[in-house]
């Protein structure tokens, strides 16, 4: 993805969330060199809280993408023993007809909340005995506390104001439907970097090219841009 059109979707994420009643945290609004000079930023950093911009490294964004902001992240030392910041908070962008692609993951559990805009649609399958995505095998979930059962494909929708929660196991993709969705998703501790298992061989962030200077840092550039 160009860096201009990184810079252009934060832009109208931004728009978006504030329009909706959402207002992102102070540190979404650093420049760069603000990031880099931060001396209280590290656990930021370390939680890689902040933007998240992502087509997946297949170049086609509009139709396979997804807008995403962590507000908030526990930490993995934490959830293994069970106490203390053992959850996180992210909001995301589905714009209309884009893929975020079929996937699950091994450890983090989730809430999928339509916030608001046009309606949520997940496919979902099972898993089969070796933890990878049946074609043949549904499974249940619950939506807004009510269990659900689901058959293998099926598209469940969203409103605004109603949610889905969704296991390890559960194999997921989502899109909006009628315009552009607004996203809450709450969980356990969020590792993008090894907790994002997908059914097709892709990868969870995009590569970049420098056409022009960021905006803001993306959590993928925190290890370039930022001091050890």
């Amino acid at each position: 993805m160009k860096r201009s059109t990184i810079n252009e979707i934060m832009a109208a994420a931004d728009d978006l969330i504030r329009h909706h009643g959402f207002t992102l945290p102070p540190f979404a609004y650093w420049t760069p060199d603000e990031f880099r000079a931060r001396t209280d930023a590290r656990r930021i950093v370390e939680a890689r809280m902040g933007w998240d911009i992502t087509d997946y490294g297949q170049g086609d964004f509009d139709a396979l993408g997804l807008f995403l902001f962590t507000l908030r992240n526990g930490s993995l030392a934490d959830l293994q023993r069970g106490r203390g910041m053992v959850y996180a908070e992210k909001l995301l962008i589905s714009r209309q007809d884009q893929i975020s692609p079929m996937h699950t993951h091994v450890i983090k559990s989730e809430d999928i909340i339509n916030r608001g805009g046009a309606t949520m649609v997940i496919e979902l399958f099972g898993s089969d005995d070796d933890g990878n995505c049946a074609s043949d095998r549904g499974g249940v979930v619950l939506c807004d506390g009510i269990e659900r059962a689901y058959a293998p494909g099926e598209k469940l929708k969203f409103a605004p104001g109603e949610s889905i929660t969704l296991m390890p196991g559960d194999w997921h993709a989502f899109w909006g439907e009628g315009g552009d969705v607004l996203i809450g998703e709450v969980s356990t501790v969020n590792d993008d970097i090894t907790d994002n298992i997908f059914r097709e061989p892709i990868g969870r962030f995009a590569e970049i090219d420098e056409d022009v200077a960021p905006t803001h840092l993306l959590v993928s550039d925190y290890d370039t841009w930022l001091p050890v």
